[in-house]
């Protein structure tokens, strides 16, 4: 919290104008609570909860330690020369006793490894968020393909028609039929492209995310809007509600308190117990206290050097999730500022291109222009309207991207704490 306060001084000179978290994102996106159910039944979410039932019961363990009871009974029958014979018996009772200290470490153990099992289910589900979102837009991406191509190949079909209807009149020649029937046939590709594609995008989200319901339209993307916050603000946010680091920290933790208890193993458990016998038939009967003490040698100095060994990779292995996570953080949050733009000229560009297409159409009716500068200026319209959609889809899903890593969307309230 203390490097929040911090940060918000240098909002002022860090602002990028990136995007805004979208007011009207839940127009185009599924339902949150079907989300968090969807997320909540993926596999790897499931397995990651199942981890953390694991880790549970292991503390559980832990705490209770591996020494249990061991009984020894014996019986026998004893012949003296002479022709007397004896039953005898002979009954052990022992338990392994934890040195001091040895208990504390355990239950440290426990404890930690269950925070690691539950930050990684944690992380397991802000995956899936993600997942869920790539998948997501990229089927909203691939459906505006469609929508495109369909709106093109529709275009082009009214003016192969015209076209056809100019020729029999005598008012156009055959080889503007032949050029329009061209374009037709390329829109008629690109139109089964496109929803080739966008089939592909529905199987993955419904494979992937069965539960989530698929709308048999897709929704209108609004226009990406401008961020005023600071970029250094959102990748503060990411880097101190990740996960990722979370666990590996605890993990570097963890291994610190094994190399411990490792070390406290070099002094191995003694085992105290009681021994009762009865000797001769019952004539002697005797009752004692049996205490057995291990020797620890080199397998045990060996083990304990291995587990600091092991601690020592950890702070390592933590501190390089955490530059990781840094490094992603700031990519993603300069990413989104450069997706905003490249939508923002895109649209010019698509703007720019429609009056010069409405212009050569002009032409064309007054027959200053011929069909192949026609065909080419909406060929051109076309493929800035495709590039201005998937700008536009590119720029959201990276603005929802940095929501996500942060935690403001589809994450727990409790996860949005810094």
């Amino acid at each position: 919290m203390r490097r929040l306060r911090s940060t918000l001084a240098l909002v002022a000179c860090l602002a990028l104008p990136g995007v805004a978290p979208a007011a009207t994102d839940a127009g185009y996106l599924p339902p949150e609570t079907l989300v968090l159910q969807a997320i909540a039944a993926h596999p790897q979410v499931q397995a990651a909860a199942a981890g953390a039932r694991r880790a549970e019961a292991e503390a559980r363990g832990l705490a209770a330690g591996a020494h249990e009871p061991t009984l020894s009974l014996m019986s026998q029958q004893r012949r003296v020369h002479g022709g007397l014979d004896y039953r005898e018996y002979e009954a052990q009772l022992t338990r392994g006793v934890r040195l001091p200290g040895k208990a504390r470490l355990d239950r440290e153990l426990g404890r930690l490894g269950r925070e690691v099992a539950g930050l990684q289910l944690a992380d397991a589900e802000h995956q899936a968020a993600r997942l869920l979102l790539v998948q997501w837009m990229e089927w909203l991406r691939a459906e505006g393909g469609v929508a495109q191509a369909q709106a093109q190949l529709e275009l082009v079909q009214r003016d192969r028609d015209a076209i056809a209807r100019r020729v029999t009149a005598g008012d156009a020649a055959r080889r503007d039929l032949d050029s329009a029937q061209a374009a037709l046939s390329q829109a008629h590709a690109q139109a089964t492209a496109a929803a080739a594609r966008c089939e592909a995008a529905r199987i993955a989200l419904r494979t992937t995310f069965p539960s989530i319901p698929l709308p048999g339209r897709a929704p209108a993307l609004p226009e990406p809007v401008a961020d005023d916050a600071g970029a250094q603000l959102h990748i503060d946010h990411i880097v101190s509600r990740s996960h990722e680091i979370g666990a590996a920290e605890r993990e570097a933790e963890r291994l610190g308190r094994a190399a411990l208890r490792a070390r406290a193993e070099r002094r191995p458990d003694p085992s105290v117990g009681l021994r009762w016998l009865d000797e001769r038939g019952g004539e002697e009967r005797s009752l004692g206290v049996v205490v057995s003490i291990p020797f620890g040698g080199a397998a045990r100095s060996a083990t304990a050097d291995a587990q600091r060994a092991s601690a020592e990779a950890g702070s390592a292995m933590a501190e390089s999730m955490r530059r990781m996570i840094q490094r992603e953080a700031e990519q993603t949050v300069r990413h989104a500022d450069a997706a905003w733009r490249l939508w923002r000229d895109s649209r010019q560009a698509l703007e720019a291109v429609r009056a010069s297409t409405a212009k050569v159409r002009r032409a064309y009716a007054l027959g200053e222009a011929g069909i192949a500068e026609l065909i080419a200026a909406q060929r051109q319209e076309q493929e800035s309207a495709l590039a201005e959609s998937d700008a536009r889809a590119n720029a959201l899903e990276a603005a929802l991207l940095i929501r996500v890593d942060a935690h403001e969307l589809w994450h727990d309230a409790g996860d949005n704490d810094a």
